[in-house]
């Protein structure tokens, strides 16, 4: 299966102009042949402006028609990154996974809200799993910060999936933690791993996949990018059979 990583210089509130920029780049990724194309976190507008409440996606009507409509007329799958959604006067940093006939196969909302960045005083948590497969292919997906914790990632992969997205807006400053999380998390769950970053002044791109044994079989830089890899799920197989980490755990103690 091939995979397309989207990262580019999100405009901070400037919804009409990250719209256009994601439809741009997802025709020009489906046209080199990807299969599934993985969008940033808060890509319609950026992570975040003061007056978000406002121009968030009521109830994220537009954004699930817009992927829809690329969805189905490319034919490929979308794993929507996050946009940010307004429902029932709440604000959600919301993921939608869009398959190529149209389908909405999961709505994850970000469950760990970074407070050193006021996120928990905008926006409301989830706390569902993300979830889901994709032409035979088992699949979920957290949110930036969500990277962080590995019980809700050791959660999510209680069902194993072959592959785990990290979409984010991940700053520069903590690079290096970006790097290493993807890393161990690939490792530690024998599992493909495509992170898709956003990129700008502050922000760290390096949108990276990673397989099982955690090697990186491809990094963007920090500019505007599509990135590509292969999902290879006898990869999985093989490496989990070599070392049965899952089968090893300890679940009677923990």
């Amino acid at each position: 299966m091939k995979v397309a990583g989207i990262q580019w210089n999100v405009r901070l509130g400037d919804c009409e102009y990250n719209y256009a920029m994601a439809e741009k780049y997802i025709i020009k990724a489906a046209k080199q042949g990807n299969e599934v194309l993985v969008l940033p976190e808060l890509w319609n507008t950026g992570f975040f402006p003061k007056n978000i409440y406002d121009i968030a996606d009521e109830k994220g009507n537009y954004t699930q028609a817009f992927l829809q409509r690329l969805a189905t007329t490319l034919g490929v799958h979308i794993i929507g990154g996050s946009v940010a959604v307004r429902e029932q006067k709440r604000l959600y940093n919301r993921l939608y996974t869009v398959t190529r006939t149209g389908e909405i196969v999961c709505t994850y909302d970000k469950v760990h809200l970074f407070t050193r960045g006021h996120e928990d005083e905008y926006f409301s948590a989830g706390f569902r799993c993300g979830r889901w497969r994709l032409d035979g292919i088992s699949m979920g997906a957290i949110l930036c910060y969500d990277l962080r914790f590995g019980g809700w990632i050791q959660k999510v992969m209680n069902e194993p999936c072959d592959v785990l997205f990290v979409s984010a807006a991940w700053p520069t400053k903590r690079g290096m933690h970006w790097d290493l999380l993807n890393r161990a998390r690939a490792i530690e769950h024998q599992c493909y791993v495509a992170a898709v970053n956003t990129c700008g002044s502050i922000l760290y791109g390096h949108s990276q996949v990673i397989d099982p044994w955690g090697n990186i079989l491809v990094q963007a830089g920090i500019e505007d990018e599509i990135i590509e890899g292969v999902i290879k799920p006898e990869t999985v197989v093989e490496i989990r059979n070599k070392i049965p980490v899952q089968a090893d755990i300890r679940k009677d103690l923990y």
